[in-house]
């Protein structure tokens, strides 16, 4: 049976992507208040998001994600990054790639003619976004956020896990030492948006576009 392939990227540039904080207007509250508070908040708008289920023990997975990727493919709440694209591991046969705007369709096609075994891979690039929060104070902020132990010697840079983001579930990865991203799904933007806004009064925040 041929498997179809079909871009979920629209080619006609007169449609408008929306990302799921759009209506929150992020754009005009990034122009309010001083710009020299502690914790910044971005959201890495229209990212590719494909998911990726296999076997990590299998040869042919793994050397198909290295010939096309470049990079080896991560275990045990580990991460990789490479030149924009970052494989996060979210269980023993599951990973989330994100991947520049409008190179997702391409990139799935090249995983499935890479890899020459049983596997999947899912665009799920409407359903989710990513939000970087940074600066002095951000550890102690998603404290009140997660009740995964966060601190830098239970989660140093590049590890990741799947935990609660206040009542939500979120993809949580350290970028830095005081630098964090959370992958959130598009039905609780909403929600995680207010939850981190209120996280973040007592250290004051801006928002970074």
């Amino acid at each position: 049976m041929q498997t179809v392939q079909m871009n979920l990227i629209p080619n006609d540039v007169s449609v408008r992507a929306e990302t799921p904080l759009h209506h929150v207007d992020l754009a005009t509250i990034a122009t309010q208040g001083a710009q020299d508070r502690n914790i910044k908040i971005q959201e890495l708008a229209l990212l590719d998001h494909l998911v990726l289920r296999g076997h990590a023990d299998n040869a042919a997975l793994t050397t198909g994600i290295q010939s096309v990727m470049g990079v080896s493919l991560p275990i045990n709440l580990q991460s990789v990054e490479k030149e924009g694209q970052v494989i996060r591991w979210i269980s023993p046969d599951e990973w989330l790639i994100t991947t520049p705007h409008g190179t997702g369709f391409a990139l799935e096609q090249q995983l499935r003619n890479a890899i020459s075994t049983h596997c999947a891979v899912v665009n799920v690039s409407g359903g989710q976004t990513v939000i970087t929060v940074e600066g002095a104070g951000t550890e102690e902020m998603l404290r009140k956020c997660t009740p995964y132990d966060i601190h830098i010697s239970n989660m140093p840079v590049g590890k990741v896990v799947t935990s609660l983001f206040g009542k939500a579930q979120a993809v949580i990865r350290r970028t830095g030492e005081q630098q964090f991203e959370v992958v959130i799904r598009r039905s609780f933007s909403d929600y995680c948006w207010l939850w981190l806004q209120d996280s973040c009064r007592e250290f004051g925040f801006t928002v970074k576009l």
